[in-house]
């Protein structure tokens, strides 16, 4: 138990400590001047309560500064929401004017009697990227406040003035073609083209600013940007509020941090659920942005739910805050991933296996990929190493290198895929042979003209396209009669077909050819084999037969 709490109520100029017991009674206050030694005196202050702890209001905010040289000093400092300090002093009774011992004591009392109060701690690479974002912000709400007072100027120079967005280089173009006649128009033609440099200007901050915010972002190592609409600023937007995931318990929690969760307001047998106002909205913005971009873009999985919602009977908001949901979840599933694989990386090469791979959706298993990829994968499997990758586009880690909500899956063993040759259906072991019946006396035969026909391994045998006719054996043709009948049918057809064969004159399809094994036909012979060795026609000396 906390034997004293110090509540500061920080300023600008100036901060005001009060100390209380665990009763809430007052042990003593102090003001210091904001200045460099400003955690000097509160520490020597505070020398007589060895077992301390600080409670700051604001440490995001004004007390920022104060509450990191407090964490420094080797102190315990804690960070209590404005909002509910405010709340202690108007539910308090006695003295309860607004002053800043008060208020002090407020804040102490909050953080004494409030166990969600989250502890500060020093800043690390994630208020690099607060920094970024809120510059890449602000930079953007004075672009819109350049070019808004821009449009009113040109429509008092041309009627109509311009319609939609305005660049720097419309706006100089349209300033070109205007001639000022007197000196209330060349008062503003002035006034036009000053804003218009003011407008450039912004713009090339804008890009600066957003090259540094993708290059911190890129050094964070996050997966967030494998998710579908998450560019570099919006990941910076979710990492810089959030900092710590860990103060999240689970993802219900964290959607009630950014808004996404519905409140209820059900009394008696009603139960109503209403669209959520609470919550950090610049992260619920960030939501909003993610989702809407699903929802533009068909080929995205978000695009598929929500039209899933939809034909449900809800509403396009209804359907739209479903999908939040959605995102709010898979958000949270990539922090908690980054958290793990960073807490593997400071544990050393003995940490969890895989702990220096970086998580991507393109390797994650489809099954568990939720609005993960923006461009369709590669065709073959996702788990087998292809033999020459192709590179991805430049500038475009996510694509890649997208993670999405299996990083917390174990990666997979990459498979080595074999190139084995491509053979014919007759070159396949069985081949043609397969749709017959197949009986002890084919097989016997057909192990001969293997023997005869087929010396090399199937498996290596390159692929041929034979330029004469295909032998018996490559056919699959066993049977004797079947062999008779399509030594029948050669010979018959290219007698009908020219009048005569190509085989010698004496051996034409005259001779009856009956119970004997052809073992070839070929464009210029037949080779029978019998018991006996020669041939059936009468009067035809066959040619040897081959081995």
């Amino acid at each position: 138990m906390v034997a004293v709490m110090i509540g500061i109520d920080p300023h600008k100029a100036s901060h005001t400590a009060v100390a209380i017991d665990p009763a809430e009674v007052p042990l003593g206050q102090l003001r210091v001047r904001a200045c460099a030694a400003q955690a000097e005196q509160l520490l020597e202050w505070a020398q007589a309560w060895p077992q301390r702890t600080w409670a700051v209001e604001g440490a995001g905010g004004v007390g920022h500064l104060l509450a990191q040289q407090l964490a420094a000093a080797g102190e315990r400092v804690l960070d209590v929401p404005p909002k509910l300090a405010a709340r202690v002093r108007l539910l308090a009774t006695g003295n309860i004017n607004k002053n800043d011992p008060n208020d002090a004591r407020s804040v102490a009392v909050a953080a004494l009697r409030s166990a969600g109060v989250g502890e500060v701690r020093r800043d690390d690479h994630a208020a690099v990227l607060k920094v970024w974002s809120k510059r890449y912000r602000d930079l953007g709400r004075a672009r819109t406040q350049v070019a808004c007072r821009l449009h009113q100027v040109l429509c008092e120079l041309i009627p109509g003035g311009v319609p939609g967005e305005i660049t720097a280089g419309q706006a100089e173009r349209i300033l070109a073609s205007i001639t000022p006649a007197e000196a209330v128009q060349a008062a503003r033609w002035e006034l036009a083209a000053d804003l218009t440099e003011d407008l450039r200007g912004v713009d090339t901050r804008i890009r600066e600013t957003r090259k540094k915010l993708t290059e911190a972002v890129r050094a964070a190592g996050t997966s967030l940007t494998g998710l579908f609409g998450a560019g570099p600023v919006i990941a910076a937007a979710v990492i810089g509020d959030v900092r710590h995931v860990a103060r999240f318990p689970d993802r219900d929690h964290f959607a009630a941090y950014n808004g996404t969760a519905p409140i209820e307001v059900s009394s008696g047998g009603r139960k109503i659920w209403r669209l959520s106002r609470r919550g950090n909205r610049r992260l619920n913005h960030a939501i909003h942005m993610t989702a809407v971009t699903q929802i533009r873009h068909r080929h995205s999985q978000g695009h598929a739910y929500y039209q899933k919602k939809l034909a449900e009977g809800k509403t396009g908001k209804e359907a739209l805050r479903a999908l939040k949901r959605q995102v709010s979840d898979v958000i949270y599933a990539c922090l908690r991933a980054d958290a793990r694989r960073a807490a593997a990386r400071l544990k050393g090469p003995g940490g969890q296996p895989g702990n220096g791979s970086d998580s991507s959706a393109a390797g994650s298993h489809p099954g568990h990929r939720l609005f993960g990829q923006a461009t369709p994968g590669p065709r073959h499997h996702t788990t087998t190493a292809a033999s020459d990758p192709a590179p991805g586009p430049a500038g475009a880690p996510g694509r890649a290198g997208h993670s999405s909500i299996a990083a917390t899956l174990p990666l997979a063993k990459p498979q080595v895929q074999v190139q084995r040759p491509q053979r014919s259906e007759d070159e396949r072991p069985g081949g043609a042979a397969r749709q017959r019946p197949y009986s002890a006396a084919r097989k016997a035969c057909g192990q001969g003209l293997q023997a005869a026909t087929a010396p090399e391994s199937r498996l290596t045998r390159p692929r041929k396209r034979p330029t004469e006719p295909l032998t018996i054996a490559q056919r699959g043709v066993r049977s004797a009669r079947s062999v008779a009948a399509v030594a029948a049918g050669y010979l018959s057809a290219d007698t009908r077909r020219s009048g005569r064969s190509g085989v010698p004159a004496e051996c034409h399809a005259d001779g009856p050819v009956t119970g004997r094994r052809v073992a070839t036909i070929t464009a210029s012979w037949i080779v029978t084999w019998m018991p006996s060795g020669v041939f059936a026609s009468p009067g035809c000396a066959a040619p040897a037969a081959s081995a």
